[in-house]
């Protein structure tokens, strides 16, 4: 039996779609100083296994988008899971920092199917407030797993070491591999209109590039990425290593953050139909400016407290959280059948600005949290800037961006 649209069963499947790439990081970031250790290699290669991920993220979605607007979201998303099984299964087994590696790569290619296409799903069947919504509830239910994941990540660590992780990765792939097998129907009702050719994938990209409120939305999304992906990468080296948190306690402390984010997914969700993406939109940049002024002013007065890194962070998810299905919703809306490259596109830029930032953040490591605050307050004031300066650019959405009366 398939699923209905607007069903909370659909909601839920999408949404552990969308939960398999925070799956990927954070189950296991509370491993990354360990996995150095136990495979023989420096914090920078440990470090590389997030950088290589976040690549292959990029080079997966951009490919998934076009592919699935021409033959199906089926299809594309099964051949994903089936991958990214493969993939984490070599993480398991791994010897050498180097197999991880190639396998964390592969892992990435397979594991960004079912982000890319969780979108374009929504975009078949919803558009406007009604799809902003759809993101909000989705992010909300796949905002549990960066909760439980950093957590659970923690303790498999504490009690069976790093390849724990990448067991459950394993694992939780076939169980929603499965499921969408068994569950979800095809959702493009275009498959098989337009040949694939590597020509129509590059006009899909030039049609959607063109559209100057659409590289406003991408850039706000860019930033508020950068902010997440550099915690990610940091965090736990910073907090374990600068701070002396055991690998359970980091969870925890990971897991509040995360629960940030689902505070800030669920009040958008509610307060979008009043004052419509754009007014959520400049609340959550808003936010994520402050946080990174925070931590800046926080790390000044009490650098010895590791509070003065995660209370400010705590902030930026909130911030992430309000703006996110906001941004995405307001980007796919004019491309109903370029959902799939609109999609892609978004992973795509999300993805391989992180994994520059990540990069460069990784080499900046040393013995204090400053080069982590001086990374959120660029992404929150860069994501401040370019929302303000792209006014007159996201006038063309005005139908779906602005606000609404009550009813």
């Amino acid at each position: 039996m398939r699923l209905q649209p607007g069903t909370l069963a659909m909601t839920c499947l999408l949404a552990t779609m969308t939960s398999l790439g925070p799956l990927s990081t954070d189950i296991y970031v509370a491993s990354l100083p360990h996995i150095g250790v136990a495979l023989g290699a420096s914090t920078a290669a440990a470090q590389m296994t997030i950088t290589c991920f976040l690549v292959g993220f990029a080079i997966g979605q951009i490919v998934y988008g076009p592919l699935s607007d021409t033959y199906g979201r089926r299809p594309a998303l099964l051949a994903g899971y089936a991958l990214y099984i493969a993939a984490s299964l070599t993480c398991l087994f791994a010897n050498s920092i180097e197999t991880l590696i190639v396998g964390r790569v592969f892992q990435a290619l397979g594991g960004a199917g079912p982000i890319i296409l969780a979108r374009a799903i929504v975009r078949d069947l919803y558009e406007g407030r009604r799809a902003a919504r759809q993101f909000g509830l989705m992010a909300m239910i796949a905002g549990l797993m960066p909760v439980l994941a950093p957590i659970s990540g923690g303790f498999l660590q504490d009690w069976y070491g790093w390849r724990a992780g990448f067991a459950v990765m394993a694992t939780l792939g076939i169980v929603f591999g499965s499921l969408v097998f068994l569950l979800l129907p095809e959702t493009n009702q275009r498959v098989g209109e337009t040949p694939f050719s590597l020509a129509g994938v590059r006009e899909s990209y030039g049609i959607v590039l063109r559209n100057k409120a659409y590289r406003a939305y991408l850039g706000i999304q860019a930033c508020s990425y950068n902010g997440i992906f550099g915690f990610i990468a940091a965090s736990s080296y910073i907090l374990q290593r600068v701070y002396g948190l055991s690998a359970s306690r980091f969870g925890l402390t990971f897991a509040m953050c995360s629960c940030s984010f689902v505070v800030g997914s669920f009040v958008g969700s509610r307060m979008v139909g009043r004052r419509g993406l754009d007014g959520m939109i400049g609340l959550g940049v808003a936010c994520q400016f402050a946080a990174g002024v925070a931590q800046v002013a926080a790390l000044a007065l009490a650098p010895e407290n590791y509070l003065s890194v995660v209370v400010p962070y705590m902030l930026f998810f909130v911030g992430v959280g309000l703006l996110l299905p906001q941004t995405q919703a307001a980007a796919l809306t004019p491309f109903p059948e370029r959902a799939g490259a609109a999609s892609s596109m978004i992973g795509f830029v999300q993805m391989a600005s992180g994994a520059f930032v990540g990069t460069i953040l990784g080499a900046a490591l040393g013995g204090t949290a400053w080069p982590l605050a001086i990374l959120t307050l660029l992404a929150g004031g860069l994501g401040f800037v370019v929302f303000h300066l792209s006014a007159a650019a996201r006038r063309d959405f005005a139908p779906v961006t602005r606000s609404f009366p009550r009813r």
